[in-house]
């Protein structure tokens, strides 16, 4: 006889409130539902009432951990809504920015998850990476969190020879914890034994399911909008798509550690290229004409997408935000369906939900 097992919304696998209704028999899960909205602070609604600069401080709230790429989103759209140009230097400094930050978001991930998993030493090993990384990104922006440094036009702050030689060194050592993160994580027994063949989603079923990011690359799926639909200046950079194809939580949490590295090459070609030049387009934006358009970028969880639609005055007439995680977590379900109870946190886990991205 099956029964019904609460998980949250308050549960200590989960960083944020969700709640999930799984239908038992024994131990195995035969349906899972997920229900949303613990979260939810009407940011959408509250853009509309605010200018398109006072917006920047807004939507970088949206997220804590992808803070930079939900302004860079917005600023995309605002851009191109308003037809203002970027300055090249601009653009390198703000790939540089998004890549320290999906190292630090994947990174505490790994951390998370190997907490989830009772590995708690890989746990404290990781974020001491983070911290790092964290280290980084105040160098660079002045903050550690909601960095602030994106703005209509460009960045604010400038990457001098000190920052850029500091930020080098430091990737060095951030080099040798990714290559053990590596080795520890395709040998060791413990999280093989968690994570391989669990929650299994094939390619086909995949692309049904519409997940993005990590999640869709870990079932071997080649979509990554830095090479398929590329912005900034991904194109002058030479990195790897890392794809995976075994679709199970393994191969989706070893993704994020293969794109640690893959970040840090690409952090040391910006410092390398960076041209001089302006920092931002000294162009005020004001009022935009009527316009519907869409920013995108490859946030940490996947594809973020802000669709903004103007009116002819100075605040948006409508923002549409479309987190990742609001794709990938219906998947997380159909991942559930089958397993055991005990892997039910590592499978809703190791998606990586933000529930703050996805409720607003």
């Amino acid at each position: 006889m099956g029964y019904k097992f609460p998980l949250g919304p308050y549960h200590p696998a989960f960083e944020e409130g969700e709640y999930i209704e799984l239908q038992l028999e024994g131990e195995m899960v035969v349906d899972a539902e997920i229900k949303i909205g613990f979260i939810h602070r009407a940011i959408e609604k509250s853009a509309t009432k605010r200018t398109f600069i006072r917006d920047l401080g807004l939507v970088e709230r949206t997220c804590g951990i992808c803070s930079f790429h939900h302004s860079w989103a917005y600023c995309l759209a605002v851009e191109k809504a308003a037809g203002l140009e970027v300055p090249e230097r601009a653009e390198y400094i703000r790939v540089l920015t998004a890549e320290l930050e999906r190292i630090h978001s994947h990174l505490m991930y790994l951390g998370a998850m190997a907490h989830k998993m009772g590995f708690d030493t890989l746990f404290m090993f990781t974020w001491s990476g983070r911290e790092a990384v964290m280290d980084m990104l105040e160098l660079l922006s002045g903050n550690r969190v909601n960095y602030a440094i994106n703005t209509l036009g460009g960045v604010r702050r400038d990457v001098d020879e000190s920052i850029s030689s500091q930020i080098k060194a430091a990737l060095e050592t951030l080099e040798d914890l990714g290559l053990k993160l590596k080795d520890t994580w395709s040998k060791d027994a413990s999280i093989l034994a968690r994570t391989k063949n669990v929650g299994i989603v094939s390619r086909k079923e995949a692309h049904l399911l519409g997940v993005v990011g990590p999640t869709a690359r870990g079932s071997g799926i080649r979509e990554d909008l830095r090479k398929t639909a590329p912005y900034a200046v991904y194109p002058l950079l030479d990195f790897d798509l890392v794809v995976l194809d075994d679709g199970d939580v393994w191969s989706r949490t070893f993704v994020r550690v293969l794109e640690v590295l893959e970040s840090i090459k690409i952090i040391r070609q910006v410092l390398d290229k960076m041209p001089a030049g302006q920092i931002k387009n000294p162009k005020p934006v004001l009022k935009i004409e009527p316009n519907d358009v869409i920013g995108r970028v490859e946030a940490p969880r996947g594809e973020l997408a802000y669709h903004l639609i103007t009116d002819g005055t100075d605040k948006p007439g409508r923002l549409k935000i479309r987190t990742p995680t609001l794709i990938n977590l219906p998947a997380s379900e159909h991942m559930m369906r089958g397993s055991n109870l005990a892997d039910a946190p590592v499978i809703v886990g190791h998606i990586d939900p933000c529930m703050s991205c996805m409720d607003r």
